[in-house]
């Protein structure tokens, strides 16, 4: 049970007067909301009435996000914090740093949700440092877009919550996401292209895995692409997509990858690039389902662990193994504003590469058939 003064149910300060500020304005920046803001309001509306200043202050602040991956990853783990305080009696727009620091521990055993009979369920396993690390970055920024737009009084909010809590250590160079080697790879594509999941789908997923490889792209940025953005720069086939955080880029097309997009796309000039039967843009769950299933299919020893960010992971490690390597053009690809996030990618597949447990391990069994 949660105890301490900061953390006793609280009246919420001011309801409404967020809404009634921007309700004043020429346009009430409310109607151009996306869609997670609208739906994060209609959630907490349910619960606390539209008039609580709650709604409003927390659709703001994910709206205030640059990118949409951002929005649903923030608004996930705010729906994750806010049951719990409402659980303890504790108003989200008072809560104090001992409650903070209380929800810090209990991510730690916590049990995450999942399907059973058709309904989501309690009963997974706890989450693993880096996502309880994700979750207190997300309550902490909400915190910080709070005391940015001055929408409560200092008596209620005067500092976050969340700057004296202690995240889980996360070591750069250990990572839950695997990657394949070149041989895996080539498999796992002639696999999506000869054996696939559906037929008509194939060549949707054959060309996705393509596009996400060739270009070092995340699995978001690939599903946004859209027609209109691919064009001709300089004497090369591009497109433009949008990146994590909200940025554009532009990527080469390279021959073979946008021969197998023209085909693709089979003359349509707008929309998605990557597309449901009926038109409607794909989703990352069901590209998630796909790519185990034809990496099960493919024999793929880690078949169970791989995800679309594997993609990612690969090209960056395959790029390190060409001759004549360079560090910059890969990071530029890559998307990466710091340097050492991709070389991270590299010295990861190193520590084991590398190892002298495998030496250590021949020296023994060589050992062994000598005694």
């Amino acid at each position: 049970m949660v105890t301490g003064t900061d953390i006793s149910p609280a009246t919420t300060p001011r309801p409404g007067s967020a809404g009634a500020t921007l309700a004043t304005l020429g346009r009430d920046p409310r109607t151009g909301w996306p869609p997670h803001a609208r739906r994060l309001f209609e959630y907490l509306a349910a619960r606390y009435g539209e008039q609580d200043a709650l709604c409003t202050l927390a659709a703001g602040w994910i709206a205030h996000q640059r990118s949409e991956g951002v929005r649903k990853t923030y608004s996930t783990n705010f729906r994750i914090f806010e049951p719990y305080l409402r659980e303890h009696g504790i108003h989200p727009l008072t809560a104090g740093f001992l409650a903070a620091d209380s929800f810090a521990r209990y991510l730690e055993t916590a049990p995450t949700l999942t399907w059973r009979d058709g309904r989501r369920v309690p009963e997974g396993p706890p989450r693993k440092d880096a996502t309880r690390h994700n979750v207190l970055a997300a309550c902490s920024s909400f915190y910080e877009y709070l005391l940015k737009a001055r929408a409560l009084p200092k008596e209620v909010l005067d500092a976050n919550p969340f700057s004296g809590v202690l995240y889980p250590v996360i070591d750069p160079l250990e990572t839950t996401t695997v990657s394949l080697t070149e041989t895996e790879w080539a498999t796992l594509l002639a696999t999506a292209r000869d054996t696939p999941i559906s037929p008509t789908t194939a060549k949707r997923t054959y060309v996705l895995l393509w596009f996400m490889y060739v270009c070092f792209l995340r699995i978001d940025a690939a599903l946004t692409a859209r027609i209109e953005n691919i064009g001709y720069t300089d004497g090369h086939r591009t497109i433009r997509v949008r990146i994590k955080g909200g940025k554009w880029a532009t990527k080469a097309l390279p021959p073979p990858l946008y021969a197998v997009i023209t085909d693709l796309i089979d003359g349509r000039t707008e929309g998605f690039v990557f597309t449901t039967s009926t038109g409607r843009p794909l989703d990352q769950p069901s590209v998630w389902r796909t790519l185990r299933k034809l990496a099960h299919r493919a024999g793929l020893p880690q078949a169970d662990r791989i995800r679309p960010h594997s993609i990612k992971h690969t090209v960056i490690e395959h790029a390190f193994d060409r001759p004549g390597a360079k560090a910059d053009r890969i990071q530029e690809a890559a998307d990466h504003r710091d340097p050492r996030t991709t070389m991270r990618y590299h010295q990861r597949r190193k520590r084991l590469d590398q190892s002298p447990m495998y030496d250590m391990a021949t020296a023994t069994a060589d050992a062994l058939d000598h005694q």
